[in-house]
């Protein structure tokens, strides 16, 4: 399969992690948390270039047309994550045939493993795509408005989602505009896919994929940036 073009929004707000700007601007060890995703998924030999989406009225994001040798493309994205990614799949370069492959991947999952990039790509490229996750390993309950257990849920079958995703830029396009147009907001790529009848491929990766989320996320990433590769 030839490298893929990897789609990364980064228009949200991020308003859990708090501080004084978006969660992708904020400090990790030492530079915008943006930085090291972009610069860990531009280092990947299988991944050609990136589409890194932006909010309109960012006034953070540094304007580079290349990050690690790899050519990097912005565009403007919108309300909704799914309104960003399929602005990001719109602004590939037309090079990017619509039966090819693309990755999606969060901007506040900095610590993605090279090796988990390349399973996903050879794995879920054999059908019609997939993404990186891992079984569900804890014990599950269900909780009423007061916080109360009220019952322990089953795990078996069920996995918490990763990122990359990777679809067919076609198809995946068609998926987010038929969800945009049902009104249903759809929490990640997969789930826009489902709905159209394709059965994403899970690929179990590591789980120090973390996304960076609270605050107390920042020092954990910052560990794990030098101990994944």
């Amino acid at each position: 399969m030839d490298a893929l073009w990897c789609v990364v929004p980064a228009a949200g707000r991020g308003v859990r992690a708090g501080g004084d700007r978006p969660k992708q601007y904020q400090s990790l060890a030492g530079r915008p948390l943006l930085d090291h995703t972009l610069e860990r998924l531009a280092a990947h030999p299988r991944i050609a270039g990136l589409v890194v989406v932006i909010a309109a009225d960012d006034p953070h994001f540094s304007a580079v047309e290349s990050i690690g040798g790899k050519p990097l493309i912005a565009t403007i994205g919108g309300g909704e994550r799914s309104d960003s990614v399929l602005a990001g799949v719109l602004a590939l370069p037309a090079a990017v045939a619509p039966d090819h492959f693309v990755l999606v991947h969060d901007a506040a999952r900095p610590c993605v493993r090279a090796d988990d990039i390349t399973r996903l790509i050879d794995l879920a490229g054999v059908g019609e795509g997939g993404l990186l996750g891992a079984p569900l390993r804890d014990t599950l309950k269900r909780a009423d408005a007061d916080c109360h257990s009220t019952a322990t849920e089953p795990r078996e079958g069920r996995w918490r989602a990763f990122t990359p995703q990777m679809f067919r830029r076609g198809a995946l396009a068609r998926a987010l505009a038929l969800a945009a147009a049902d009104g249903i907001v759809v929490s990640d790529e997969a789930m826009a896919m489902e709905r159209t009848g394709v059965m994403p491929l899970l690929v179990e990766g590591s789980e120090d994929n973390i996304k960076v989320t609270t605050p107390a996320d920042f020092a954990l990433a910052e560990f794990l940036l030098g101990r994944t590769r």
